[in-house]
């Protein structure tokens, strides 16, 4: 018999595919997404979904009612932009929304918290590449900020109270599903873009840096996560550095487009180069997160021309 797992978040791009696996191995899946981003179209069929803002007091009694035992904390306001231009919102919806569930549920069923944290905002300007869990944290953003704040928050709850928590820090995460309409998710983009014959524009000289890594990666983190007792911070990337006119190559030769790149002012205060080191989790929990580009951007555009 599975655990009952609340995944909030879960009608989005990456809490979704977290949901389809959770559900596939039996566990009580419920979904809690205000669908200000989610889609209901994402959500599994044999999950239950609550459409509710995770700061409310109907998503923190949810959790206690349903005696929730594990909660994979995926919703957030993720757009580092809008986190720059109302640090206050951010704040609001990343760090209180976490607290609200946290404060209702401890001493409850709840014994487990899985959160999605960010490798790409935590560290940022790199001094070493790729960077590992002990590298200095120094968010650049309120988004990066907020991150760490609510890792600190974790820590506190599993010291004070016994909670276990597990913080993975993913860097640039792509794959089918991911909305080609927002700030973040430059895959989705260029793959939406290039398929509706739009042009396409790289930021500077195309030159920065991330590090992206493929869905399905960050699905097996968070299984292998599940039911770890303790404190932990784990890095969920690739390790590899792709600059961006690389990475357009990939989508264009996906989508079968042979013209070139539009190049448009770079993006005011965007970090150069990121990349993190996965080292830890593979040590620990046998996790890899190496599907090539050259397999992932095939399959998410794809899944753009057949879905979107």
């Amino acid at each position: 018999m599975g655990s009952t797992i609340c995944v909030t978040g879960g009608a989005g791009f990456i809490g979704s595919h977290v949901a389809d696996a959770l559900v596939r191995d039996g566990h009580r899946v419920l979904i809690v997404d205000d669908l200000s981003s989610g889609s209901k179209d994402n959500v599994p069929k044999d999950s239950e979904l609550f459409v509710l803002d995770v700061r409310s007091e109907e998503a923190a009694k949810l959790l206690v009612e349903r005696e929730v035992e594990i909660l994979v904390h995926h919703a957030a306001q993720m757009d580092v932009r809008r986190s720059v231009a109302d640090p206050v919102f951010d704040a609001d919806v990343n760090i209180l929304g976490l607290l609200n569930l946290l404060e209702t549920a401890r001493g409850q069923a709840l014994r487990q918290v899985i959160f999605a944290s960010t490798g790409g905002a935590i560290y940022g300007e790199q001094e070493e590449f790729p960077a590992d869990e002990n590298h200095p944290v120094r968010p650049l953003s309120p988004y990066g900020v907020a991150k760490l704040a609510c890792e600190r928050y974790l820590y506190f709850f599993h010291s004070e109270y016994g909670l276990d928590a597990t913080c993975l820090r993913y860097a640039n995460v792509y794959g089918p599903r991911q909305n080609p309409h927002g700030e973040a998710g430059v895959v989705a983009i260029f793959s939406r873009r290039l398929l509706d014959g739009e042009e396409a524009v790289i930021n500077g000289d195309g030159l920065q840096t991330r590090d992206y890594v493929f869905v399905e990666d960050v699905v097996r983190a968070n299984l292998a996560a599940l039911d770890r007792p303790g404190f932990f911070i784990y890095n969920v990337g690739t390790g590899v550095e792709t600059d961006v006119n690389s990475l357009f190559d990939y989508i264009a030769q996906a989508v079968g487009f042979d013209g070139v790149p539009t190049h448009g002012p770079a993006a005011a205060g965007e970090q150069r180069r990121s990349s993190i080191s996965s080292e830890r989790i593979l040590e620990e929990l046998s996790v890899t997160a190496d599907t090539p580009l050259s397999e992932g951007i095939p399959t998410t555009v794809e899944w753009f021309r057949d879905n979107v």
